[in-house]
């Protein structure tokens, strides 16, 4: 009950910010930093829980972002000389929810063909399918526009047309919703880790040879997890380009893996609350630096506590701050002696 409560009285403390926090340039930081964190949250799924490092979990941000632009415009396909395939543009939520179940898709298929090998052919396998993906968006100009990019992509707009309609136009509604989906994708994930399908990912990477031998059906899970793990990548790719309005091949770029990998890892890999620390330093740290120092010495000090971090703290910040915990709460409350030890000090 204490548990939930202290969960439920920090989400509120956050839902406050955008009341007290007039600088709207800051509620942008936090807007972009927690599209990050749902796509952390996604690849901890993968990293922390699996095992499964993909270098490539940017190219599911990316396809759910153009997927949700695409259809929430609408676009011409020129298939024949005589034929072009029109397709309408649809209401904002449903191309929101359709980039969600696309990347799933895409998720599943790759989660199919490369879980039949590992380690670095695994990791091969995902750069080379967001490299892939990140060729389309650039050459494909009949779609995706190119380097020139799609814009005047609408808001999000949530509601019943005609009756009831909320369109996330300021910066206050999108913290809103954005927080609202980085605390539905905690809870996901924490359902699933706390589940049997949960608790046979674990087993998987703790020992995946054991965990075989007892009948845990490796492919079965290792794709449940990259399923779920690119829609909400995916997600975090559809509020971020409703958020900004404007999407582009840059959207794949590597330097985006990386961002969520030192989330992941800096806050704790395998814990629910790492890749939400460690996105909440490295995406507020940048923008905290810019005031005080130039761009090279943003990135030597950014670097340099990344190291720290991993040197000092090779578990991550979570791991840490919990076992710092246990040993003060286990040195104020030390246990009770039990009878037989009570019996040997008479």
């Amino acid at each position: 009950m204490n548990r939930r409560l202290t969960e439920v009285g920090v989400v509120l403390l956050f839902a406050s910010v955008p009341l007290w926090l007039g600088n709207l340039y800051y509620l942008h930081i936090l807007i972009t930093t927690g599209i990050f964190i749902i796509a952390a949250i996604s690849l901890n799924l993968l990293l922390g829980y699996t095992g499964q490092l993909s270098l490539g979990h940017v190219a599911f941000f990316g396809i759910g972002a153009y997927t949700s632009a695409l259809i929430s415009l609408g676009f011409d396909l020129e298939l024949t000389d005589t034929y072009t395939f029109v397709f309408e543009p649809k209401p904002v939520w449903v191309s929101f929810l359709c980039g969600i179940v696309f990347a799933a898709v895409c998720g599943w298929l790759i989660g199919k063909i490369s879980f039949k090998v590992r380690g670095a052919y695994f990791v091969i396998v995902t750069i080379s399918f967001a490299e892939v993906v990140r060729l389309v968006s650039l050459n494909w100009v009949d779609l995706t526009e190119g380097p020139m990019a799609l814009n005047n992509i609408p808001p999000l707009t949530l509601g019943i047309p005609g009756l009831w309609e909320l369109t996330f136009y300021k910066k206050e509604p999108n913290y809103w919703l954005v927080l609202a989906l980085c605390v539905l994708s905690f809870v996901i994930v924490r359902r699933l880790v706390e589940s049997r399908a949960g608790r046979a990912m674990i087993a998987l990477r703790e020992n995946e040879p054991l965990a075989t031998s007892v009948g845990v059906d490796v492919t079965k899970y290792l794709v449940l997890a990259t399923v779920i793990s690119a829609g909400m990548a995916g997600a975090a790719g559809g509020l971020y380009t409703h958020y900004v309005r404007i999407v582009d091949p840059d959207v794949f770029l590597f330097i985006y893996t990386v961002t969520m990998v030192i989330m992941v890892i800096t806050g704790g890999k395998g814990t629910l609350l790492g890749p939400v620390v460690g996105g909440i330093i490295f995406g507020i740290l940048p923008e905290a630096l810019r005031g005080v120092a130039g761009p090279e010495v943003q990135w030597i000090i950014y670097g340099i506590l990344m190291i720290l971090i991993v040197y000092f703290l090779p578990q991550g910040i979570v791991p840490a701050l919990s076992s710092w915990w246990r040993q003060r709460k286990g040195g104020q409350n030390p246990p009770a002696p039990t009878a037989a030890a009570r019996e040997a000090a008479n």
